[in-house]
């Protein structure tokens, strides 16, 4: 019979876990089990980072829109509550990029709201 070298999967996985924490610091970048935790953790991580992310960006373009908005001498809440009233349907992503790089289309869209 000839000899059977075992061990291939084993050592896939292995190399797979270990490229995957390539960065890390200290023994988790290295050691197979400091590897491993440290693996689920940032996976979990990560996964609520995306949720996260999400809530940040909507922040940021309320405040990008309350600055412009107050340009106008008009506050943020005033302002999206005279849209909803107008059925004046954009959402805050396009309304903070238009505020930041059209502000004539922006002011159109205030004086549409404001009326």
């Amino acid at each position: 019979m000839p000899r059977v070298k075992r061990g291939t999967n084993a050592n896939k996985k292995r190399s797979k876990v270990l490229k995957a924490t390539k960065g890390f610091r200290w023994g988790r970048k290295s050691k197979e089990r400091l590897a491993k935790d440290a693996l689920l953790h940032s996976q979990s991580r990560a996964f609520k980072g995306r949720k996260e992310k999400k809530r940040v960006f909507r922040s940021l373009w309320n405040i990008q829109i309350n600055a412009a908005v107050r340009e106008h001498d008009l506050t943020y809440g005033k302002f999206i509550n005279a849209l909803k009233k107008k059925n004046i349907i954009i959402d805050r992503k396009i309304l903070a990029n238009l505020a930041k790089s059209e502000p004539e289309a922006f002011k159109k869209i205030l004086e549409e709201a404001k009326k």
